[in-house]
């Protein structure tokens, strides 16, 4: 009987990792943050105030409700068309699936996003999204506030030529590269490694600062250390950054980051 009831309990197990394969992890990752990062893009201005609408009036009292922060910045150009980035800070997986899952029968969601999920074909609210899923990093595990005086952001995304190779910088992060960045003010939000995005194997972090002149004499501090100069000359840590790609962002009224 005890055996029939093992059996039992192992098929359970296997058939939710069957419907679920992330669910094995849980055990190992819920102490981390999962980010998604959308970079909407319009057609017209109008477009990115009814998605400020949408993600201040549906997005952010539903997700809040479960632990759920939401960032929303503009491009420091301030171009028009302006593009929009949305970051969604679930504390695990399971909020993410769940979220999911909430979003399809909330009604006081539905409800708030009606004039969104409803809007006219003819005239979209944006014309299409990209997203990036993200893990957090093990040297930081959860998202960093910034202080009210952030004024500006960098998204930095670092590409890899193999598995290996991104691997390897992760672990120069980890070990040795935090915390030299906490040390000469390169501030972070979160570091991430890309589980899903169209830049493939990759990382990518989100970095504060109060202004552009704060950002390049910090940087420079950086490339100046003797600990950075030290570390990027290790074996272990040759090639593992083929591209480096950056944007310069600023948080838009609606942000809770």
């Amino acid at each position: 009987m005890k055996r029939r009831s093992f059996i039992k309990g192992a098929a359970t197990v296997a058939a939710a990792s069957a419907i679920n394969p992330l669910s094995a992890q849980q055990t190992t990752v819920s102490n981390k943050d999962l980010y998604e990062l959308r970079e909407y893009h319009f057609s017209g201005g109008g477009g990115a105030r009814q998605l400020k609408s949408y993600i201040e009036n549906a997005v952010i009292p539903l997700m809040n409700k479960s632990g759920i922060k939401v960032g929303a910045f503009g491009e420091y150009s301030l171009e028009e068309p302006p593009t929009i980035y949305i970051l969604f800070v679930y504390p695990n997986y399971q909020a993410f699936f769940e979220m999911q899952a909430e979003m399809q029968v909330n009604k006081t969601y539905i409800e708030a996003a009606e004039s969104y999920l409803k809007s006219d074909p003819a005239n979209p609210v944006f014309t299409r999204y990209e997203t990036y899923l993200m893990e957090a990093f093990d040297g930081i595990p959860q998202l960093k506030v910034p202080e009210k005086s952030r004024g500006l952001f960098e998204w930095r995304t670092y590409e890899s030529y193999n598995e290996d190779a991104g691997k390897r910088k992760i672990e120069m992060f980890n070990k040795e590269e935090l915390p030299l960045f906490e040390k000469v003010g390169l501030h972070p939000v979160f570091f991430g490694k890309i589980l899903a995005g169209k830049q493939m194997p990759a990382l990518s972090y989100l970095l504060w600062f109060n202004d552009m002149e704060e950002r390049t004499t910090n940087w420079g501090k950086f490339g100046s250390s003797p600990e950075w100069n030290t570390m990027r000359s290790k074996p272990e840590y040759a090639n593992t950054v083929s591209r480096v790609n950056k944007k310069f962002l600023v948080p838009l009224n609606y942000s809770q980051i």
